[in-house]
């Protein structure tokens, strides 16, 4: 058994049905861990995640979870650590809506906001009073590259995304010193559904990859080792961080 090992670890997954949610799943998977997996648009009954991780030898439970109904968000919560040991919780649900700010329906922008960060912490709150009292417990977030920038086109996103970076260090502050760490991974331009409008604008596109020393957009699977890492014992003393995975980026 390594540091990194997550056997006899449950871990929550949201936004598990596709992209980089479903990329973190099955990389926990793979380091040992159950997997938990939610979202808007997950079959309880069956999904290619719950496929995915079940061929790794572990066991899924999925659910579907409307994350822009806050109500909703809190049952599921309580119903989930009523059933569950939850050691690991990743918030990764997340979506974006594009329109110039002067245009931008404060109807949208209230959606992202619930879905990428009221929500988030909703479930954080919950899930964290068990770990607490557990002394032990690993908080993910999915932050962004809009954490530290402020984009185009994109407001109730970025406020979202810095919202989630502050929220990162006040949970952290409150809950280290009960063993429970909170940090989050910050994705650079990876190519899933949330980037398409992008990948399919040459311009936009041509100078994304221009300024990535790394020469290529992101993968889903990039995010895995950082999400394993920070889920483990390896982590232990890391804390309140926003760790980028972004190809150099941020570094230009």
């Amino acid at each position: 058994m390594t540091a990194f090992d997550l056997s006899g670890r449950t871990a929550l997954v949201t936004g598990a049905s596709r992209g980089i949610g479903f990329a973190i799943a099955v990389a926990l998977a793979e380091a040992g861990a159950d997997i938990v997996g939610a979202s808007a648009t997950l079959d309880p009954a069956g999904s290619a995640i719950q496929d995915a991780v079940t061929a790794r030898g572990r066991r899924f439970a999925g659910h579907r979870v409307d994350f822009s109904d806050g109500d909703a968000v809190a049952g599921f919560g309580e119903e989930v650590v009523a059933d569950e040991r939850i050691d690991i919780l990743v918030n990764n649900a997340g979506t974006i809506e594009r329109a110039p700010a002067a245009d931008h329906e404060v109807s949208s922008f209230a959606h992202v906001l619930q879905v990428n960060l009221t929500s988030q912490f909703v479930l954080s709150q919950i899930v964290a009073r068990r770990m607490l009292d557990r002394s032990q417990g690993r908080i993910i977030f999915t932050a962004s590259l809009l954490s530290f920038q402020g984009g185009i086109n994109v407001p109730g996103y970025t406020a979202a995304k810095s919202g989630v970076a502050g929220l990162v260090r006040a949970l952290s502050n409150e809950w280290a010193v009960s063993g429970v760490t909170v940090n989050a991974i910050a994705p650079g331009y990876i190519a899933t559904d949330n980037t398409q409008a992008l990948q399919d604008d040459p311009q936009r596109s041509r100078a994304i990859l221009e300024r990535i020393p790394a020469g290529r957009w992101g993968r889903a699977e990039d995010l895995g080792g950082a999400a394993v890492f920070l889920a483990s014992d390896a982590a232990a003393y890391v804390t309140g961080t926003i760790l980028p995975v972004d190809g150099g980026w941020l570094g230009r």
